[in-house]
């Protein structure tokens, strides 16, 4: 039963397919009614625009100082009303001291302009009488909701008519004097001086009394238009450089032109040739209150004969036009048609698919992104190219893994978030293991991660000191591995420049400086202890060397926690921006900037563009932002909210709650993939965010963390595997095996995350045999032992000095 229900949506969903838009369509739409908008407003081109950009010659928006009284006649649809209105300056108010609605029949609504506008005037008349107006001679303000050519603010040609009219002998003329000669007519009162109003324009000029910024009205109701307040230098059509005028757009007829062919369905063509004007307002035909109900009964219809729908039985009414007026969908969509839970479950799960596609990244789109990658690795490496590059491919000036003979103590200083911690490390030879003698953590404030850069390192001091007391060491001076996770140019393994803080940190005066210098710097300021010499680590390779001491073809580094990063060892000949040419060096990839120079705006998402705008610093470590512990759980609210806003989630009610950044942290993302109790804990935590869950919502938002888990998963293979097949490459082998030294909470802590990213690693890199280690603290142990590498290393060189120093005297 359930299969035939899922295969029916399914075929249903094929039907409703062409009325789903991609958001890459919306935006093919959005640049040719751009294109409109400009012919439009043209002096040579606007009488062949579909979308007509009428001057309004409503030349300023309120400004708080108009005031009297006024009459004002709207006509729009098949009601019109006469209003007395009065304008109070001091107040800032408008104030409606009585109204009057007028119905217009079919007879009229189809039958000659001097009916339509005797009636008009016999209602005006009848309001006058009833407010004692007759005495006075108001000026009227005229809503006109038609497509009309304003000559001046008192004179409007009438184009067409649309919404069903069609009154004979008014198209082509003013309509301002058709009014006026209805009122002779009748020669019982007078009006005052007539301003003819689009209902757009008077949506916005009402809108702007009380707020003076607002300068676009918009009408989705019968009809649809819009207004918006354009600069005179551009409205080619009328006179004068200066200032701004009110532009009627009548978007409405976007599309007349067979612009938005490639979106029109066979039931939108329907709609239009039953018309009463066929091929005129197609976009308002597609989207207007006049027309909606029309397209759901010819969608039921269709659906009715492909059996999808009641058995394929179809009754008189639904077959006869009009028996579905729009206001059925509001009632349907408010609950009042529910349908089987099944059946909804279903649909709400594939209209989230379709809100979520962006989200799922094919295996094609994967391979692209590893070749773009692959060239901005080439590009971070060279010696001219470095400097553009968004991947930074930074070298570290670690030359060798361990090879197992390194010993000694050592202090590491682990910072990378809002805590750090200080560790004193042991490494010993003999049993080949690293062990922690003693460790300590601190927080950094807000405060501090928004201050000044001395009172960053000063923070850190005053805990090294505070360590080092507690542990004794305070007459030793030991070498200190510094693992410092922010991206920074190395100079030496001693010299470290911070390129960009990321992470939530902004503290003053210290990108572009050296860290190790503020450190020692800050040490000297206090006096009370000593430390040795400095080894400046990235935490990528801390991993990677921590995990190298246990297995030493670990040659990979790779971060997946609150941000993301990776390191490996490259061939010197191609470090281009380091003298020498024999070896390799470890190189900091910095791959969390990929995507900053615009590379991957073909995959990046609204929501991500959101979450980057939101961000401390705006377009940097766009890809970091896609997959990191500190913005998946933002990325998923984000989503959640846009569901909720499209009544797909919550009925479409958002709480306080889940409108607040930062209330979905990662960690949920955690807890509701997990395999047996996933479900329950989502419940536990939609309760938390206050919103109204049922059990179709529940499984909807496990979706969504499994689409936002997955991407990163897969967008971290795609990098990772670029690494690898670089490996390979770089050593001419046909086959490369390697070892990836791993940490980050979004690694460890996720359910489903290491086993999805293994899975494509050995897809999108079939030639590489990949091992993926976790690092037992790499960022306090890996430091101690780049350092203590760096001190064998220099301890070789220094021999090697020697012995060629005793050659030479024995020459």
């Amino acid at each position: 039963m359930c299969v035939c229900v899922c295969v029916c949506v399914l075929q249903v969903q094929s039907v409703l397919q062409p009325f789903c838009l991609s958001v890459h369509q919306l935006r093919t739409i959005s640049d040719l009614l751009m294109k409109d908008l400009i012919k439009g407003l043209g002096k040579h081109s606007h009488h062949k625009a579909a979308v007509k950009m009428l001057p309004t010659f409503v030349r300023s928006m309120p400004d708080g100082t108009e005031h009297g009284d006024f009459l004002a006649l709207d006509l729009g649809g098949t009601n019109f009303r006469v209003l007395h209105v009065r304008v109070l300056e001091e107040e800032k108010v408008v104030d409606i001291l009585g109204s009057q609605t007028c119905s217009i029949s079919q007879d009229i609504m189809l039958g000659t302009g001097e009916q339509l506008f005797d009636h008009i005037a016999a209602c005006l008349a009848d309001f006058i009488s009833s407010q004692n107006l007759k005495g006075q001679t108001l000026p009227l303000g005229f809503t006109f909701s038609f497509s009309c050519e304003q000559k001046k603010i008192d004179e409007s040609i009438l184009l067409r008519w649309t919404k069903g009219f069609n009154c004979s002998g008014v198209e082509g003329r003013d309509i301002v004097q058709l009014l006026k000669e209805a009122v002779q007519r009748r020669g019982d009162f007078t009006i005052g001086f007539v301003a003819m109003v689009n209902d757009t324009v008077g949506t916005m000029m009402s809108c702007g009394y009380r707020d003076q910024s607002c300068e676009i009205g918009l009408i989705i109701g019968t009809g649809t238009n819009a207004c918006y307040m354009e600069e005179m230098r551009n409205v080619k059509r009328v006179e004068g450089e200066d200032g701004r005028m009110c532009i009627n757009t009548e978007w409405g007829g976007f599309g007349d032109d067979g612009t938005l062919e490639n979106i029109i369905t066979d039931i939108n063509r329907t709609i239009d040739q039953t018309s009463i004007k066929p091929g005129v307002h197609i976009f308002e035909k597609m989207i207007s209150g006049m027309y909606l109900g029309e397209l759901v009964r010819l969608l039921l219809v269709k659906l009715t004969e492909q059996k999808l729908l009641f058995k394929g039985q179809r009754s008189t009414t639904l077959l006869t036009a009009g028996t579905f007026p729009t206001k059925f969908i509001s009632e349907i969509e408010d609950g009042k048609g529910a349908a089987m839970v099944t059946a909804v479950a279903q649909r709400l799960a594939l209209q989230s698919h379709l809100v979520l596609q962006p989200f799922c990244l094919s295996v094609h789109q994967l391979r692209t992104i590893s070749d773009l990658l692959m060239k901005d690795l080439i590009k971070g490496l060279g010696k001219h190219s470095h400097h553009k590059a968004a991947v930074k491919m930074l070298p570290t000036f670690v030359r060798s893994t361990p090879d197992g003979t390194e010993h000694g103590d050592f202090l590491a200083l682990d910072l990378g978030g809002t805590n750090f911690r200080v560790l004193h490390v042991r490494v010993l030879e003999e049993e080949k293991v690293v062990d922690i003698l003693g460790s300590q953590t601190c927080s950094i404030s807000q405060d501090i991660m928004l201050g000044t850069g001395e009172q960053l390192f000063d923070h850190i001091a005053a805990c090294l000191a505070d360590f080092i007391s507690s542990q004794n060491l305070k007459e030793q001076t030991l070498p200190l591995g510094f693992t410092f996770s922010f991206p920074c140019e190395q100079k030496k393994i001693d010299e470290s420049i911070l390129i960009r803080w990321t992470k939530g940190f902004n503290c003053s005066g210290v990108e572009g400086r050296d860290i190790v210098q503020l450190l020692k710097e800050a040490v000297q300021r206090r006096g009370d202890f000593t430390i040795g010499s400095v080894a400046m680590v990235n935490d990528t390779v801390g991993t990677m060397m921590s995990c190298g001491y246990r297995d030493q073809s670990c040659e990979i580094g790779l971060i997946i926690g609150t941000g993301t990063n990776a390191c490996y060892m490259e061939e010197m000949r191609n470090v281009k921006r380091v003298e020498g040419e024999d070896g390799r060096m470890c190189i900091n990839t910095e791959w969390g900037g990929f995507g900053d120079d615009g590379t991957l705006e073909n995959i990046i998402t609204d929501i991500d563009r959101t979450i980057d705008q939101t961000s401390i610093k705006p377009g940097v470590h766009i890809f970091e932002k896609m997959i990191s512990g500190m913005y998946l759980g933002e990325l998923v609210r984000l989503l959640l909210v846009k569901l909720t806003e499209q009544k797909l989630l919550f009925k479409g009610q958002r709480s306080t709650t889940l409108l607040t950044a930062g209330t979905f942290p990662t960690k949920f993302i955690s807890e509701i993939e997990e395999p047996l109790s996933g479900l329950e804990n989502a419940k536990r935590i939609l309760s938390s965010l206050n919103v109204p869950y049922d059990f179709v919502d529940a499984r909807i938002v496990r979706l969504v963390c499994d689409t936002v888990s997955s991407r990163s998963a897969r967008l971290c293979a795609a990098a990772l595997a670029t690494v690898a097949n670089r490996i390979r490459v770089n050593r001419g082998l046909k086959h490369l095996k390697t070892t990836v030294g791993v940490d980050g909470t979004v690694y460890k802590k996720h359910p489903n995350f290491s086993d999805e990213l293994q899975a494509m690693v050995r897809l999108l890199a079939p030639d590489c045999d990949v091992t993926f280690i976790l690092s037992q603290d790499g960022s306090g142990k890996g430091a101690a032992m780049v350092t203590a590498v760096a001190q064998r290393l220099a301890l070789q060189s220094h021999l090697l000095e020697d012995s060629d120093g005793d050659s030479e005297e024995e020459d």
